[in-house]
């Protein structure tokens, strides 16, 4: 960790990392390693990312923890010990802490460190970024790894100012902190409520789960690993990492190639079922054509809807819980524990507000449109990110000729050439983000899979002498139309779900779809191609 610094001091660097979780960890390590004079700003005073600012009770990764890790040291895949199937917060904080150790990534990381604003000097071909404490960076490469959600929302409910009780945020969840024997209120029903709820009703008085649209919840079924079983996997990690990357979520699964209406109704809800209690993402691959038909969409919600029927006891809240109105896939499956059943405890009590709208909040709590109120001693607010382009926005970050990458997203939608880069923005490098697989997939497969790219474009442009690339905005334009284009063929759109793949839960962000959703497979051939024709779309010089 540095020394405190004086509002003068300026430090120059090739490649200035911003973030140190699992992107920022690898783009040190193998820039690092490819000599390339690379320093990174944390503004944690940690590494982790999302994994160290997510401490909420129930947190866990929806990724099979023996996937959800680096590929790219055979010592450490071996070395280290994973002791469940899905792996919690603290365990994937704890690997990323390792990680940092284990190659000595700390030396090059400024923690406590909040970048205000970045700013291209044309004339000097440099990014100089400034951090809130004064201190000031130089670097001929700005490389974003900020993360898809590491910006929460802004709080969007009414009256919230007059709640004079404690809050929380599930991000930035404060560490050891219990709410045992409270009155507690939840607002936010994505995955992070269905991940906190059913852990904070474990041990409060009282809890109430404001929900707005309801999701559909898969169950995790998560478990210990078995004596041997981890030993077998790391014997196949070769094999099994190749797989990930041969699938286009980036991660080991057992797909069916089956699509929904080529069986029958017994086989098909057998198949379902049979997903279900598997547990987990596999339920996804249930069918081939889930997210590509309607009426085999239709069928997996209808099977859902019984799920809930046949677990929750009262039939008025397990109507609630049915999401309707859009299909399942078009917001992010949620995968948790034991969230459904969690209804059935007498602690528990759910508010509907499509049915009972939320008038305001009070003193001591809140008020619904008829009247009713409820007095809360803490309200927990699992209410999401400005996914994707929050990190970007919040910073005031200027390009060629003093333009503003806020005002140009805010106005026009993020738009991204291949996802790397924006026009009028040189060598800012986007890392696993708007305009690539990033959340679509298996996170650490699709980060790795950009950081190699990104590496290999550095080499190139050091090994031929060029020192600045910029993307097209011609080639900007017509990603950001082929990423809507391939959405459109999927069932990913659709419906009336407020997804944050499209910015539509955050009033007034321009939505435009901002995953590519054709996956790493066909990402990778891409990506590749263009690097191929002399990084076709980007102009370097």
């Amino acid at each position: 960790m540095s020394a405190t610094p004086t509002t003068t001091s300026v430090s120059d660097y090739e490649v200035l990392v911003v973030g140190a979780g699992f992107s920022g960890l690898y783009l040190l390590h193998r820039l690092r390693a490819e000599g390339h004079l690379v320093h990174a700003v944390e503004q944690a005073p940690e590494v982790g990312g999302t994994w160290y600012w997510n401490r909420y009770p129930g947190a866990r990764c929806d990724v099979e923890s023996v996937d959800y890790s680096y590929s790219w040291d055979e010592d450490l895949q071996q070395e280290w010990t994973w002791t469940e199937k899905y792996p919690a917060q603290h365990d994937i904080l704890a690997y990323l802490k390792h990680v940092a150790d284990r190659f000595d990534l700390r030396k090059d990381i400024d923690f406590n460190t909040t970048l205000t604003g970045a700013e291209w000097d044309e004339s000097q071909g440099l990014w100089t970024a400034t951090a809130a404490d004064g201190r000031v960076y130089r670097a001929r490469y700005l490389l974003m790894a900020v993360g898809c959600l590491s910006a929460p929302k802004d709080i969007d409910l009414p009256g919230f100012q007059e709640f004079t009780g404690r809050v929380l945020r599930t991000y930035d969840w404060p560490e050891g902190e219990d709410l045992r024997g409270q009155t507690v209120g939840v607002v936010g029903t994505g995955s992070t409520g269905a991940q906190v709820v059913p852990a904070l009703a474990e041990t409060v008085a009282d809890l109430t789960v404001v929900q707005r649209t309801p999701n559909f919840v898969i169950p995790t079924r998560n478990r210990p690993l078995h004596e041997g079983e981890l030993d077998e996997i790391k014997a196949d990690y070769p094999a099994r990492r190749i797989r990930n990357k041969t699938h286009p979520a980036g991660v080991f699964r057992s797909d069916n190639p089956k699509n929904a209406y080529d069986v029958d109704d017994e086989e098909r809800r057998a198949t379902f079922q049979e997903r279900w209690e598997g547990g987990g993402i596999n339920f996804l691959g249930s069918f081939a054509d889930l997210m590509f038909d309607q009426a085999a969409n239709d069928a997996v919600v209808e099977f859902v809807h019984s799920k809930i029927d046949e677990i929750v006891d009262d039939p008025e809240t397990a109507a609630s819980l049915k999401p309707d109105g859009y299909p399942l896939g078009a917001k992010r499956p949620v995968v948790a524990t034991d969230y459904y059943e969690t209804y059935n405890r007498s602690n528990v009590h759910l508010v509907d507000v499509k049915k009972n709208p939320l008038e305001t909040f009070t003193a001591t709590g809140f008020r619904l449109a008829d009247g009713t109120e409820y007095e809360v001693d803490t309200m927990v607010l699992a209410t999401g990110f400005d996914a994707f382009t929050g990190p970007f926005t919040k910073m005031d970050i200027r390009g060629t000729g003093g333009r503003s990458l806020a005002e140009i997203w805010n106005r026009d939608g993020a738009k991204t050439h291949l996802g790397f880069g924006a026009s009028g923005f040189p060598n800012m490098i986007i890392v696993a983000n708007v305009g690539s697989p990033s959340v679509l997939a298996n996170m650490v497969t699709a980060i790795e899979q950009h950081v190699d790219w990104i590496s290999r474009l550095l080499s190139t442009m050091r090994d031929e002498g060029h020192t600045m690339i910029e993307a097209q905005e011609s080639a900007q334009e017509a990603w950001a139309q082929t990423v809507e284009d391939v959405a459109a063929m999927t069932l990913w759109p659709n419906g009336d779900s407020g997804s944050w793949y499209r910015g539509a839960n955050v009033d007034g962000k321009v939505q435009l779809f901002m995953p590519y959703a054709a996956g790493v497979v066909e990402y990778g051939t891409t990506i590749d191609k263009a690097a191929a024709n002399d990084y076709e779309g980007f102009t370097l010089s």
